[in-house]
């Protein structure tokens, strides 16, 4: 499996809110995982996010420590277009996302690479298609808000990028045609800090 090294563009906020062990919940409406993938070996590419995402992150940027624990909803793929969101979403044969069977795909990891408190790398565990396989993603930025706007809370988001082979996970669909099975991965996540 093909991993990208981790691109180091750091901003973090500042207070004590940050300064101890905090947990946040994944917000739903800011958080959208978008990928890209090849389409007939090098034609175009095409493009697609999730709009369903859950999970949780924990942060400890004295210890720079953390951990996350996300959930997306592979029945809430989208590429802009219905016949082929149902395509993936719903195809056996060849087989794409096979929502029915495998509902949710699962990243648990841990974050890692802390610079001035602020994690540049998550080192963790992709279940996708029914297929565990290690992953690790590049935090390309990281940032933390003392105060969100309407309400009051604190709010962390990051931008997080990696490539892996989709083969590896058992979604071989066009391989034989010669499409590439390299998939880019970009996650932007924001998540509010739990009260």
């Amino acid at each position: 499996m093909k991993y990208m090294t981790p691109v180091i563009v750091l901003f973090i906020g500042t207070g004590s809110a940050i300064a101890s062990p905090n947990s946040y919940n994944i917000d739903p409406n800011h958080t959208h995982p978008m990928f890209e993938a090849d389409h007939l070996g090098g034609v175009s590419v095409w493009r697609g996010l999730f709009r369903k995402t859950s999970g949780t992150i924990t942060l400890d940027s004295a210890a720079n420590t953390g951990t996350l624990d996300v959930a997306i909803d592979m029945a809430s793929v989208d590429f802009g277009n219905d016949a082929l969101n149902n395509v993936a979403v719903n195809s056996a044969g060849p087989p794409i996302f096979e929502a029915k069977k495998y509902p949710t795909a699962m990243y648990k990891g841990t974050l890692g690479n802390f610079v001035n408190g602020s994690p540049t790398a998550a080192f963790g565990l992709l279940t996708l298609h029914g297929v565990t396989k290690p992953l690790v993603l590049a935090i390309n930025s990281f940032k933390c808000i003392d105060d969100k706007p309407e309400p009051k809370q604190q709010l962390c988001g990051a931008d997080a990028f990696c490539v892996f082979n989709r083969a590896d996970f058992g979604i071989t669909v066009g391989q034989r045609y010669g499409f590439k099975m390299d998939v880019t991965l970009r996650i932007q996540v924001e998540a509010i800090r739990k009260e």
